[in-house]
């Protein structure tokens, strides 16, 4: 099954620093009708980010939502640890008795690779703040970072 947390959890810190800086004021409805998602999904959302200070939510007739701390000082780590909290990216097979070398050694074998996989994603996440997305959105610099992200390279995925 598809994970879809993150990503909108993203879209949605984005749209609550997208509306700060135009002065403007973000609320869940208005960022559940900009995301085209279930207003229920986005509060489901918002209760970590608001725990972990990502946000900061106030209810009422006038509620709005801002952002915690500086979009410089946010991270897209921060934002997906908040929302997928300690699941793993992959997991590994439940251990079994080794019946060859393989049953014997393929589980510890994917956990460390998960790991070190996990971790590189993590760093990835980690040197991106919110402002640096933000501006990159506002310039359109959209463009893939990594050769691999390139869209030839992912339409060939499609096949």
């Amino acid at each position: 099954m598809i994970d879809y947390r993150f990503p909108t959890a993203l879209q949605i810190v984005l749209g609550v620093a997208s509306a700060e800086q135009a002065g403007k004021r973000a609320t869940s409805a208005m960022l559940a009708e900009s995301l085209d998602a279930n207003p229920s999904f986005v509060r489901k959302l918002m209760v970590p980010l608001t725990r972990d200070g990502i946000i900061v939510s106030t209810l009422g007739r006038n509620g709005s939502i801002h952002l915690g701390r500086a979009a410089g000082e946010i991270t897209l780590r921060d934002i997906y640890s908040s929302v997928i909290e300690d699941k793993p990216l992959w997991a590994a097979r439940p251990e079994s008795e080794g019946r060859c070398l393989v049953s014997a050694n393929a589980c510890w074998y994917f956990k460390s690779i998960v790991c070190e996989a996990e971790q590189a994603s993590l760093d990835v996440l980690a040197r991106h703040t919110l402002a640096d997305a933000l501006r990159d959105i506002e310039r359109k610099d959209c463009r893939p970072r990594h050769p691999a992200c390139d869209s030839e390279t992912l339409a060939g995925h499609n096949d």
